[in-house]
């Protein structure tokens, strides 16, 4: 890997450096912050923050109890703690209601013999990542349709082994089955909590109290994504019994979690972007994307057999310039368009519909940097153009 000294005339290590070393040519993100796509660049302060830490030595179990005290102040909740990522959110989650505070239990874990172990979610709710949630040892119970559920289905599935009830908050998802509220009602009726997975539901920023209003006793956001903290960082918001159990049984205590180890430094960061997120304001942030968007917009909308638009709602966490195709559109497909922009020069990296059968492409201007809109627009033209040909 290039260092310092490997720059011309001794310069500063950067980023391009490092990936020309390895051989691996970098790529504009416009179609937001996921994981495999390197997600979302932390904020400065984050990044100073994490440098800052690393010049001391402290107790994790101090650092993360003063941590969550300061995450439970800035979002308005009750209590919080430190994951990693909202994925190892969901793991802790799934300990958390099985185990609880029983030492005997937590080291127990993944082997469930003798604990209730069943966590009960709808089938409109199953996602890509939800395996997560069996890591420590549960097992789904499935309910309702991918479409629908009620309340009655999700009572009758109620059982001695049931552990506790799953409600996801995700961009095509929100609105399916069961609401929330009617959920927790139905839970803390039987003292089960809701485990609630909204990592990439922030912002809006309504959302950090919005789950816990509605009853939710253990919410995993993501801590990059749109807060822009480190990657691999997340955090659990919630009642504070549930908190503790959540602590107590994650890292860097042993047990199924101690593979989700949060660095002070990464603590540190999180904590900074977090700040920093919180003051804000969303409404001129909002403008500005949504500036950015109505430009790449105005560039592709007179192109033949696609309709563009700017759309901003419960699916599309801040403004995003979203194409579909019409029927009279001659070029190939959304997933075909996208891997053009990635084969590119510059590469660019444009999100499609995740859905079975994709029915948009869109941009995400959330890492977009000074002059990469402009770029965008240019290279999402030409692809675009060539393509309505049947090129």
């Amino acid at each position: 890997m290039a260092t310092s000294s490997d720059q011309p005339n001794g310069g500063k290590l950067t980023g391009s450096s490092i990936v020309e070393s390895l051989g691996i040519t970098p790529l504009i993100n416009a179609g937001g912050p996921n994981t495999k796509h390197s997600g979302s660049r932390p904020r400065p302060e984050a990044i100073e923050a994490m440098e800052a830490m690393s010049e001391v030595f402290v107790d994790i179990d101090e650092l993360l109890l003063a941590a969550g005290e300061r995450i439970a102040a800035l979002t308005g909740n009750e209590a919080a703690t430190i994951t990693s990522g909202a994925s190892g959110g969901l793991v802790v989650q799934a300990a958390a209601a099985m185990a609880k505070d029983d030492p005997k239990l937590i080291s127990q874990l993944p082997i469930t013999d003798g604990i209730p172990n069943e966590l009960i979610i709808q089938r409109g709710h199953r996602f890509i990542y939800d395996h997560l949630y069996l890591s420590p040892g549960s097992r789904f119970v499935e309910v309702g349709r991918p479409t629908d559920c009620t309340i009655d289905e999700i009572e009758a599935a109620i059982g001695p082994n049931t552990a506790g009830l799953i409600h996801l908050a995700s961009p095509f998802k929100s609105e399916l089955g069961v609401t929330l509220p009617a959920l927790a009602d139905l839970a803390h009726s039987r003292s089960l909590p809701v485990l609630a997975d909204c990592a990439s539901m922030l912002p809006p920023r309504e959302n950090l109290t919005k789950y816990t209003s509605q009853g939710a006793d253990l919410v995993s956001f993501s801590g990059g994504k749109a807060v822009r903290g480190p990657q691999s960082t997340g955090f659990l918001v919630g009642k504070p019994e549930w908190i503790e159990y959540a602590r107590l049984n994650n890292s860097p205590n042993p047990g199924v979690t101690r593979a989700q180890k949060v660095s002070k430094e990464e603590i540190a960061g999180l904590l900074a972007a977090l700040e920093a997120f919180v003051e804000i304001d969303e409404e001129s942030e909002t403008k500005n994307y949504r500036d950015q968007m109505t430009f790449i917009v105005d560039q592709i909308a007179e192109i033949p057999g696609l309709s563009a638009e700017i759309i901003h709602n419960l699916d599309h966490y801040i403004p995003h310039a979203v194409v579909r195709f019409g029927e009279s559109w001659r070029g190939p497909g959304y997933s075909e368009i996208a891997n053009r922009l990635k084969v590119g020069s510059p590469r660019i990296y444009a999100a499609v519909d995740y859905r079975e059968t994709p029915s948009f492409i869109s941009i995400d201007p959330l890492n977009l940097q000074d002059g990469e809109v402009a770029i965008v627009a240019e290279q999402f033209r030409k692809v675009l153009i060539d393509a309505s040909s049947g090129n």
